[in-house]
């Protein structure tokens, strides 16, 4: 199994948790496309989740498995569904990585139309709702009161992650995309003001949450988690939301209809934070250009060969997908 030492993480686990019994079974799950996620079963069918970054060179700090635990272990308890963390491995003589696990949630992923036409009209709505409701209990967790406070400089987030990502863009670059450079300049040049701190998740959307019952279950994949501008994730989680009738909206989850439009998930957000979302087409167009850069990050390490099951992924459309995210964050700025 690529990335896990069986016999080491074995011993590790077998610590950890009372009443594990090996011998385990290992199985990487589909869906990421960054840090590594694997089901570990005993021979009690007993379920576990195992994190760790990608097999090859990485980056210093966007796969820090001790900052993604701490997050994890710090919302445990709030309003915002995470699932029950048991442990953090640092010593990399286990199986080559740190590493971290948790507890197996039951539910289902939304990762494409066929997924979301099996459910019920009802449980779309009511997806909808909890998908907007978890997104402002987040942005309304007083971050300071459960330990995360330190977890990053919380004013000018924007401007930080516009040279951090521009950083990552010049670093992965393996092609030009003029779009991305102006829309890059545009970004710079029209800055708002951030009006307030929140904990980002990063990546919020469907496809990083279990679902089931008409709920989100857990709320996962917290590598790009901050401080910053909570702005920024519901400009991200709006570009994800796709309304029947728009260009590709066969191809995407909520495309197929029945769930909430965007102006009413904005609606209800904004009726349960207070926030002014006047600005929120630049958000949008932030979010279309960093999703370019990381986009493009993973396309580099596809052609490297340093990501787990490379075969079959379709490296001309990842390309294509970095082009596509720039010429809509333009759009947007126009």
């Amino acid at each position: 199994m690529i990335g896990i030492d069986v016999e080491g993480v074995t011993e590790w686990m077998s610590v950890l948790i009372p009443g594990l019994k090996p011998p385990l079974a290992f199985s990487q799950i589909a869906g990421g496309n960054s840090n590594l996620t694997y089901l570990c079963v005993d021979r009690n069918g007993s379920r576990y989740v195992l994190r760790r970054p990608p097999v090859g060179h990485i980056s210093a700090t966007a796969h820090d498995m001790a900052r993604e635990y701490r997050i994890l272990f710090a919302l445990q308890g709030s309003k915002v569904p995470v699932p029950n963390v048991l442990g953090l491995c640092e010593d990399l003589d286990v199986t080559g990585a740190p590493f971290y696990v948790m507890n197996f949630v039951e539910g289902q992923v939304l990762h494409g139309p066929s997924d979301s036409q099996a459910l019920t009209g009802d449980d779309r709505v009511s997806i909808s709702e909890h998908v907007a409701e978890v997104l402002a209990d987040l942005h309304q967790t007083d971050f300071e009161a459960i330990g995360l406070g330190e977890l990053a400089r919380k004013g000018g987030y924007v401007e930080r992650q516009l040279k951090r990502w521009q950083g990552q863009w010049q670093s992965n670059k393996t092609h030009d995309v003029p779009e991305m450079e102006e829309a890059g300049r545009l970004l710079q040049d029209n800055l708002p003001v951030q009006k307030g701190a929140a904990i980002v998740h990063g990546d919020y959307r469907l496809g990083n949450m279990l679902v089931g019952g008409g709920r989100i279950r857990a709320l996962v994949d917290w590598e790009l988690c901050t401080l910053g501008d909570p702005l920024a994730d519901l400009g991200y989680l709006l570009n994800s939301w796709a309304e029947p009738g728009e260009s590709a909206a066969k191809e995407r989850v909520t495309g197929v209809g029945g769930f909430l439009p965007r102006s009413v998930l904005c609606e209800r957000y904004s009726a349960a934070t207070g926030e002014d979302l006047e600005k929120i087409d630049y958000y949008r167009a932030f979010s279309h250009w960093r999703m370019a850069a990381i986009n493009q990050g993973v396309y580099k390490r596809f052609l490297d060969g340093s990501m787990g099951q490379a075969k079959d992924v379709d490296l001309e459309q990842r390309k294509q997908n970095v082009v596509g995210r720039a010429k809509a964050a333009l759009t947007l700025l126009a």
